[in-house]
């Protein structure tokens, strides 16, 4: 437990909390600093230029290197806008819940930084619609710095204007999809749009738009209070620096978010040190490190650092962090279709290969685990898996085949049991 000793938090530094900080304490901490900074004494261009020194990389699950989001908005005139992505839709994700009901104004100090940054006036914060208290919690601390002079119009006496609304979403997983995001806040089903164009040239009502995860931006006012050289120290750099949340569950003794620096620990380093081990001492049989997006990690890769690179080498991807813990009494065939279920549920069904595709997976699925399946099941399954990565417009698609492709490969004896035995092996006669 060296690291939990020796590193200080950042984003979430009052664990155990479950009430909001308000704007006083948030003051307290040296909040709103990094705001007035840059008001004051940063051009636009130089709060890009430092968020790319830092090596800030998008939370949200892709990675991708925020600083170069903000620098492809075009130098123009016009209105520009900044789109936050709190539809924290992924399963075993609840890392962004936590840090807009705990620290709303760290939140909106970074929607505020990227607002400044890319000449935006107006900011949406889209939660979804079951996040209730978040809401609240976001739109009381919004009053709260409107009412401070530090949002608004003329922020902190400034020629600045930044509006930060909040827009409830309806619940859907697509709506995580930044341009489904979008289609739903102009008042559309929310379906993904063929790209390009891309957001950053035309977004919300067809204007530059940055879209963001929560997480992301929470990070941003401390990167321009403390600067980028002492954001990069955190971590691994020069591709994996800074903290990060962790949120663990399934079969573990002590789910919840655990705040740590990229690469200081290993998946076992977490399950073990962090949650509390698995539950009744049981053995790891698999681990998703992204929610339900991402292939199943076997107990061979359990040494695997916690950044991007490295678990991505291990033949995954980090994503959004959420480490979901599956152990030696999971039915994989049976999390494999319940997995399925979800993303069939999810599908926009705006892409004919996803639409159909996934109702396919999970019947066939099904079947198996019912005791009806077939040896050519298998090859069916990664048949199907084929005809739909690649070929859909945003990634619920690809998605969708990572507990199917992933688990029959890593898992196929399971499988061969299932059909052979005509019955789930995990169930009593």
């Amino acid at each position: 437990m060296s690291v939990a000793l020796d590193y200080q938090r950042v984003l979430l530094p009052h664990p155990g909390r479950t009430e909001p900080l308000s704007l006083d304490e948030h003051k307290a901490e040296d909040g709103y600093a990094a705001w007035q900074k840059a008001l004051t004494r940063m051009t636009p261009d130089q709060v890009i230029e430092e968020v790319k020194a830092s090596g800030l990389r998008g939370r949200g699950g892709a990675g991708f290197p925020t600083g170069t989001k903000w620098s492809f908005i075009p130098k123009t005139g016009g209105a520009k806008y900044v789109a936050v992505n709190a539809d924290e839709s992924e399963p075993g994700t609840f890392k962004d819940r936590e840090l807009m009901e705990v620290e709303p104004h760290r939140v909106l100090e970074g929607v505020a930084l990227c607002s400044y940054a890319i000449g935006a006036e107006t900011a949406f914060i889209y939660i979804r619609g079951e996040y209730v208290c978040a809401a609240d919690r976001l739109e009381a601390a919004i009053a709260e710095a409107e009412a401070a002079g530090l949002l608004g119009q003329a922020c902190l006496g400034t020629s600045v204007n930044v509006r930060i609304l909040v827009f409830r979403g309806a619940g859907a997983y697509i709506c995580g999809e930044e341009t489904a995001l979008l289609e739903s806040l102009e008042g559309r089903r929310p379906m993904p749009r063929s790209r390009p164009p891309f957001p950053a040239v035309e977004g919300l009502y067809r204007r530059p738009t940055v879209i963001n995860n929560v997480e992301t931006l929470a990070n941003v006012p401390s990167i321009i209070d403390r600067g980028s050289g002492w954001y990069s120290s955190i971590g691994v750099p020069p591709r994996n620096t800074g903290p990060k949340i962790f949120c663990l569950s399934g079969r573990v003794n002590r789910p919840g978010n655990y705040e740590l620096p990229l690469g200081a620990v290993t998946i076992r380093e977490l399950i073990d040190d962090y949650g509390g081990g698995v539950i009744d001492g049981k053995a790891v049989k698999g681990v998703l490190t992204a929610g339900v997006s991402a292939p199943i990690l076997s107990p061979d890769k359990l040494d695997t650092k916690l950044d991007y690179d490295s678990v991505q080498a291990a033949g995954s991807m980090l994503g959004s962090a959420s480490l979901i813990v599956l152990d030696e009494d999971t039915c994989i065939v049976r999390a494999a279709a319940l997995m399925e279920e979800f993303f069939r549920h999810e599908s926009c069904g705006k892409c004919t290969p996803c639409r159909e595709g996934t109702s396919w997976l999970h019947k066939v699925l099904s079947r198996i685990e019912q005791g009806h399946g077939a040896p050519a099941d298998l090859e069916l399954l990664l048949s199907l898996s084929g005809e739909i990565s690649g070929k859909v417009l945003c990634a619920l698609g690809d998605f969708a085949t990572s507990p199917v492709v992933a688990t029959v490969k890593q898992f196929r004896d399971e499988y061969e049991k299932h059909i052979a035995e005509q019955r789930c092996p995990f169930e009593p006669w």
